[in-house]
């Protein structure tokens, strides 16, 4: 992996941010190691009803274009996603699917960044990573046994994000403190996981904030990630890398919200403008 152009907070002893996602084989045993810094992973959207228009491609050249300007502006990694899972996104077909990665995996990788490929479905994610992809972001929550096997048998990491059920599309709101509902969940997750195969060594922890109800109304969505972002040392219990969706709508509370995330500390950050993100890393003077 790349590291970041600009400097970041200090997040902890370990090695430098070129070992901590990349494919490791199955029953290494270790814990995976933190960045000394803040990388981030910048956004393709291949998907065309996603929120963020800008990081919308079509083409496999506009793919390509969008990931050198992000790793020019200080990303480490990219992460591709074909289906969308935010409100108002269509469901689609695994061949829809496919169709609208089929090409930018290869541009990409052949880029020598880190790819992470975001789908929630097993067969997407094998080809994925049979085309160069690195990084499964698994965002049915590792809930589907096929998905399990893939990581399993190929020793990718898996960026894991917290999801109260198997579909992405269909999440109910978290009942009580979130705190405590994501902790609870990882607590269950994380054995079994590695009781079906997949080693602590690839995983990388996500809050799951970027998923909610289609009805979410955001005062709501905005008290729930607030919450979850200014208690992100109960993910540190883990010992595993901890991977945030940042916030990129400008408004003043998600600029709030963006800088909790940077002053609460994360290890990977999936970013749709880098140059803001390294902005407000410097304003919270943590480099």
């Amino acid at each position: 992996m790349r590291p970041p152009t600009a400097p970041g907070p200090v997040l902890g002893s370990g090695s430098a941010p070129d070992s901590a996602l990349e494919p490791r084989p199955a029953g290494s045993g270790s814990v995976p190691d933190r960045p000394a810094a803040p990388v981030l992973h910048g956004v393709v959207n291949a998907s065309p009803d996603s929120l963020a228009g800008f990081s919308v491609v079509s083409t496999v050249d506009e793919a390509r274009r969008r990931a050198e300007a992000l790793a020019e502006a200080g990303c480490a990694g990219i992460d591709l996603g074909g289906a969308g899972s935010t409100p108002g996104a269509a469901r689609v077909s695994i061949d829809e699917e496919w169709r609208r990665l089929d090409g930018k995996i290869e541009a990409i990788a052949a880029l020598g960044l880190d790819l992470s490929v975001d789908t929630w479905q097993p067969e997407i994610m094998r080809r994925a990573i049979d085309c160069g992809a690195t990084i499964m972001n698994a965002s049915d929550g590792m809930q589907n046994p096929a998905m399990v096997d893939l990581a399993a048998e190929r020793g990718a990491s898996v960026i894991l994000p917290f999801l109260p059920g198997p579909d992405p599309k269909a999440v109910e709101p978290v009942a009580g403190d979130p705190v405590e509902a994501i902790t609870a969940w990882f607590r269950r997750s994380i054995p079994a996981l590695e009781a079906a195969g997949v080693d602590r060594s690839q995983l990388v922890l996500d809050p799951g904030t970027g998923f909610g109800p289609d009805d979410w109304a955001w005062e709501d969505r905005y008290r729930y990630q607030k919450r979850v972002y200014t208690n992100l040392g109960a993910l540190r219990a883990f010992g595993l890398p901890v991977y945030l969706p940042l916030p990129w709508k400008r408004t003043p509370q998600h600029d709030e919200l963006l800088e909790i995330c940077v002053r609460s500390g994360f290890d990977y950050g999936r970013c749709h403008d880098p140059a803001r993100v390294q902005a407000v890393i410097e304003s919270c003077n943590l480099h």
